[in-house]
């Protein structure tokens, strides 16, 4: 059974909560999970206590356990200090699309 830490959805329409959980990766979104880990609130200020709450021992157990998080899971765990996260870089993301087009065509005529 491979096991995610991943974000559930609570909240009201257009005032979104989410709960960190441990779900089995087949389960829906919101559906069932094994564990809840803590909250997140993202209509909280960035610098407010509150808008983050982990519990830190659980989290460790379970990525020691072989949990993957997902990638905004994986962001929240970074800020807390409990996994870091390699920085990505895509430079072809900062290229239009002609120049980027135009370039791979003059690189095919040579």
């Amino acid at each position: 059974m491979p096991v995610v830490i991943r974000l559930a959805r609570a909240g009201t329409k257009k005032r979104p909560f989410y709960h960190v959980v441990a779900a089995d990766s087949r389960s829906p979104r919101d559906g069932r999970f094994i564990e809840r880990l803590g909250y997140f609130n993202p209509l909280l200020p960035k610098d407010n206590d509150t808008r983050l709450k982990l519990d830190s021992d659980k989290v460790k157990e379970w990525l020691a356990k072989g949990a993957q998080p997902s990638d905004r899971v994986l962001r929240l765990l970074d800020v807390t200090g409990i996994k870091t996260r390699e920085a990505r870089n895509n430079p072809e993301k900062a290229v239009p699309r002609k120049e980027r087009k135009a370039r791979a065509e003059a690189a095919a005529k040579k």
